[in-house]
């Protein structure tokens, strides 16, 4: 049996898709489902042996109950808000829940696959390298981040790194990300609006280096995220911590352009205040340093962003799924 932590989510769904498109179907899901219908459509169509709550799951691996003959966790169960403020939550829910997990698949010689996230670089004055001897050194912006620093952390001052594979996740967007709410990408938030009136709203640069809607981010595909995770799952003998981004940092006004352009219209972009919570914590620029990633071996090309947000366009435009 395979176990996909946030398995209902955006990232985990899609990793569920593509286990059943290879004829995997000895699925555990496992997710926090109550009172949200739209997540739930997630995995309605998809084949799995059960479904249990987080809290359920946990328990039954703190009281050893959990079925040993497990082969892989695919943890992707998170709290991915960067505007949050509860410490406590971030604490339970993000870090003491991964250290659980990836010490019951230790001693249990069970595959771990954890998401760690690009928000552990923080203001990128750093740079965007995954090597083990920068990633002490980073300083995240936000809860969300530090919750992802403090796990790789731990995965790398235990000597676990051998042992488990950490995805740092750049701005991953597609289907089955529609229950995020205002965490959702600026492609699906945009896109009726877009669609029906032909505007898009961007925030304002607050750096003069940065134009208005120049600032860039490392936009990724989650059909591409999905690639890497298979990757690994694949290939059990290679472990580490790794980014899970193109390597190629695209302004938000490119993006915008490709949305236009995926739905037949002229660019209109109006760009707004940014609000005043977001302006110390905001990155301007992210892009993800791919050498490590294909050094392990791994060698498939990434979609190119106009492409990906056409794709994307069509199931946005049927209400599709993955």
């Amino acid at each position: 049996m395979i176990v996909v932590t946030g398995g209902a989510g955006f990232i985990g769904s899609c990793i569920v898709a593509r286990l059943n498109a290879v004829g995997i179907e000895d699925i555990l899901i496992v997710d926090h489902l109550k009172d949200k219908p739209n997540k739930k459509k997630n995995i309605e169509n998809k084949k799995y042996t059960d479904y249990l709550d987080k809290k359920d799951f946990l328990q039954l691996v703190l009281d050893g109950k959990l079925d040993t003959s497990i082969s892989t966790i695919i943890h992707m169960g998170a709290c991915s808000s960067t505007t949050l403020t509860d410490a406590d939550y971030y604490e339970k829910n993000n870090y003491e829940y991964s250290c659980h997990l990836a010490t019951w698949s230790l001693k249990n010689n069970s595959r771990f696959i954890y998401a760690s996230s690009a928000a552990t670089y923080g203001d990128g004055s750093l740079g965007y390298s995954d090597r083990d001897d920068v990633i002490p050194r980073l300083k995240p912006l936000n809860l969300y981040g530090q919750s992802k620093q403090k796990f790789d952390m731990w995965v790398l001052q235990n000597r676990h790194v051998d042992k488990m594979v950490g995805l740092k996740f750049f701005n991953v967007f597609g289907p089955n990300e529609y229950h995020k709410e205002d965490m959702r990408s600026v492609v699906a938030k945009a896109y009726k609006k877009v669609a029906e009136e032909g505007v898009i709203r961007l925030f304002k640069s607050y750096k003069p280096e940065y134009k208005d809607g120049e600032q860039k981010r490392d936009f990724i595909y989650v059909k591409d995220a999905v690639d890497v995770v298979m990757f690994f799952f694949d290939n059990p003998r290679i472990n580490g911590i790794y980014n899970v981004g193109t390597g190629k940092a695209r302004t938000w006004n490119d993006l915008a352009a490709a949305l236009f352009d995926a739905v037949g219209k002229d660019v209109n972009i109006e760009y707004f205040n940014m609000p005043e919570n977001l302006k110390s914590k905001y990155q301007y620029f992210t892009e993800a340093d791919m050498e490590k990633l294909r050094g392990s071996g791994y060698q498939k090309s990434f979609t190119e962003l106009e492409n990906a947000v056409k794709d994307y366009c069509v199931y946005l435009k049927n209400n599709r799924y993955m």
